[in-house]
Formats: structure tokens, sequence, C-alpha cells
């Protein structure tokens, strides 16, 4: 089939698709054409750095993962209420980077995300009017716990020296659940990511989730860790963003890095609360999850991932990336924090280091002008946007990470000399003094 021009595709795309399905870069999108590893194509052929990627887990069209998908749709792809080998062998090398206690698991066709269901979009605060310019009202039987954000959060470290910021952020979630009982009512389950994303690239303080999950139990509620974007060993020191914290959760969300791009998910859990699942009447089935094909891919991911030491990578890389820009905030004072664990770390930019008035136009700047003229794909997060996120693909390396620092150096040093509207959302938080 002939490939159209960009400015047909974008015609064809405004005619048909619907307007709420948005682009990267919207104001000057880009056509990718094709991909490998850590890199993206244009329809010119120009090479994109992609630092933020972290779907294509282990490298953009990895040929294992092409190959073990081709394969097994030459030879079958149909549903798992039949007998296939490949459902039982993913499931079971899942589970065995768990603890054991979490045995049980569901696949399902994709990750739910931040919601495309009342039910998901009712606890995400990603679209609730409690964050950003949400879109829908948190419901009166959902409770939303302060982020555990010890640079401008609620307690952060300049105000609270010394003291257990873990213990204060879960002293919020047994608060809420006190709450919860006071009103007649029980508690359900406490859900978060095990390390907050598209929250800033926020990594919890030590001993949060102990503490919380603690709480939780004791108030009759499950403890839910979503590893969508944080999990198979993008943390590098671990397989598992939660392991990161000492806890067991009862139930485990994947999804997005499972498959590389494929669409595959998976719920794993306790015995106990499957049996309670089954007890209640309800049957499950999913007409594509756990097809043949799509465990064939997350298989291979798995083998994948082991195979070519990625989650040592992630570590080793991570750690590089973190010193390099350590060193950057030292010469720009424009970095205020820089956090993250493994191939998992964000560049918090800030107007006033003293203040930390988030700097939102800056950052928006930075992504622009890192896509233009240096060919580098990058993206915010955060409530103000302010946000500089790395999460490539796990095959990043050394020398991406001295490119990338090196163009950040050009531009942050092109700041000053630019105007930019003031951070129209930014309110004052009480850490200040």
């Amino acid at each position: 089939m002939e490939e159209l021009s960009k400015d047909k595709t974008a015609k064809l795309r405004d005619k048909f698709i619907g307007e709420a399905c948005q682009l990267f870069f919207a104001s000057d999108p880009l056509k990718i054409t094709k991909a490998k590893g850590q890199y993206m194509y244009d329809e010119n052929g120009n090479q994109y750095l992609d630092c933020i990627n972290n779907v294509c887990h282990v490298g953009h069209c990895h040929k294992d993962v092409v190959e073990a998908g081709y394969h097994q749709m030459k030879k079958l792809n149909t549903n798992s209420r039949f007998l296939h080998d490949n459902i039982g062998r993913l499931a079971e090398k899942i589970t065995a980077t768990m603890p054991e206690e979490l045995c049980v698991v569901y696949l399902c066709n994709s990750g739910a995300y931040h919601g495309h269901i009342m039910s998901c979009i009712d606890i995400s605060p990603y679209k609730l009017k409690v964050q950003r310019d949400g879109v829908h009202t948190c419901p009166s039987n959902v409770y939303v716990a302060p982020c555990p954000d010890t640079y401008r959060g609620k307690f952060v470290d300049c105000d609270y020296p010394g003291e257990d910021l873990g213990k204060l952020y879960a002293d919020e979630v047994r608060d809420i659940c006190k709450v919860v009982h006071a009103k007649g009512r029980g508690v359900c389950g406490f859900i978060a990511e095990s390390m907050q994303s598209c929250g800033g690239q926020i990594v919890f303080p030590p001993g949060y989730l102990q503490k919380v999950y603690s709480h939780v139990r004791a108030a009759g509620g499950v403890c839910i860790a979503d590893e969508v974007q944080v999990g198979f060993g993008r943390v590098g020191s671990h397989f598992w963003a939660f392991q990161t914290q000492g806890v067991i959760p009862d139930i485990v969300t994947m999804g997005k890095p499972m498959g590389n791009g494929h669409p595959v998910s998976a719920v794993v859990t306790t015995k106990a609360i499957s049996a309670a699942f089954k007890d209640c009447g309800m049957t499950y089935f999913n007409t594509f999850g756990g097809n043949p094909v799509s465990c064939a891919i997350a298989l291979s991911v798995l083998d994948v991932i082991e195979r070519e030491h990625l989650q040592k990578n992630a570590l080793e890389v991570g750690n590089y990336l973190m010193a390099r820009g350590s060193a950057l905030m030292e010469k720009h004072e424009m970095i205020g924090n820089i956090r993250g664990f493994g191939l998992f770390v964000g560049f918090d930019l800030v107007r006033n280091r003293k203040t930390r008035e988030p700097a939102t136009e800056e950052a928006k700047f930075v992504v622009q002008r890192m896509k233009s003229d240096y060919k580098v794909l990058l993206s915010t997060d955060g409530p103000y946007d302010n946000v500089l996120k790395f999460k490539p693909p796990m095959c990043f390396t050394k020398q991406n990470v001295d490119d990338v620092i090196r163009d950040l150096d050009n531009l942050l040093g092109e700041i000053p000399q630019h105007k930019f509207e003031p951070s129209h959302r930014w309110t004052l938080h009480i850490y200040l003094k």
C-alpha cells in the first residue's frame, strides 16, 4: 500500500478520528513510520531518540518478540476457553517473579491506564478535578490520599527534617480509613502505583507502603499495586516496583510493557481473593485476554528481559542518568530536584529553588526544542506539567544519556534569554515560609 504524505495522513485523521484522541506534539505532530530499539524514524528518515516510550519495553520492534507473535499467529489464535500451553506457561513465568502468595493470574486484553470506564475514572486523580484540569468529579465513595511527594507535597523534607515522612503520609491514609468507618461504611481497598508516574515521577519515602498497607488491612481493605508503568524490571534493583518498599500486595495489575506494544495485560492475586471472586458466582471471560498469540509475545518479552540482562541495564544506566543529571543540576538552577529508580527518572524544573515554583512553560519549551533541534523525544508529567520524565525502552545506553544531558545543557543555558508566562496553576503550598 502506497504511503501517504504527512499532510494527507493528518487530514485523514482529522476527518475520521475522534477529536478526543490526542497527539503528541500537537502543534507539530510527528509521523513515525518505523522504529527499532530506542529509536523512532519519521517519514523523511529522521532518527529520534525515544526517552519516553515505556510501552516498547525491550526496544521497538524487537526481532524475537516479533518472531514469537508471527510464528504463533501462523499456527493458532483463539480464546482462552480452549486449552493451550502458552497461557499456563506465561502465568507460571509471571508468578515466578512474585512473592509466593501472589500465585493466581487473570489474563486481560489491555490495562485500564487511568480509565476508559467509569469505575476506573472514579479512582483516578489523573482524571478527577482534584488534580490538573480534571474532567470528572470525585464520587463520594472515593477518597484521594495526599501524594507522598517529599519535594513539593503536603509534607516535605525541608520542613520536617529528620522526621519519618513515610509515616506522616501513611497516617493520612489511616485518617481516611477512620473517616470512612465514622460514617458507618467499610473500606474496600487502596490502589496506587508503586511509584507515581503521571503524578510527577514520585518515589515514595521509605516505609510508606508498609505503613499504608498495615492501616488499610486493619480497616478491612485489600491493597492493590499498579505496576502498569513501573514494573518488569524498570526500577533496576527489583523486578517489581512494590518490592522496593518491602511489601506484598493483595492484587497486582500490569500491562503496557508486558507485550512490548502488543495489547496484553494481567491481574495477579492470591488464592483467597480468587476463590472469593469465584464464590460470588462471577465467571471471568475476556475474548482476547490470554489468547495464544498475546501470550507468546508476553513470554518472549520476559525471555528478552532475562537474556539481555535488561533489568541490570536499567539499574546501571539509570544510576548513570541520575549522576549526570545531578551534575547538570549543579550548573542550572532551574533543575530543582532529580528523583527516580532505574530507568524511571524525573527532572523537576522550577523557577525558584526556594519557593519551588514549577517552571511549566519552560518545561514545555525544553520538550519542543529537544524534539525540533536535537531529535530527542521527551515529555512532561506532574500536576504542573513541569517534570521532564525519562521512561525509555530498557535498551537505553550510557551514550544515550550523554547525548541527552549535552542537549539539555545547551537548552537550559538558553532559557534566561527567553520570557515565559507565569505558571497560572501554581499556588503556594504549606511548606513555603
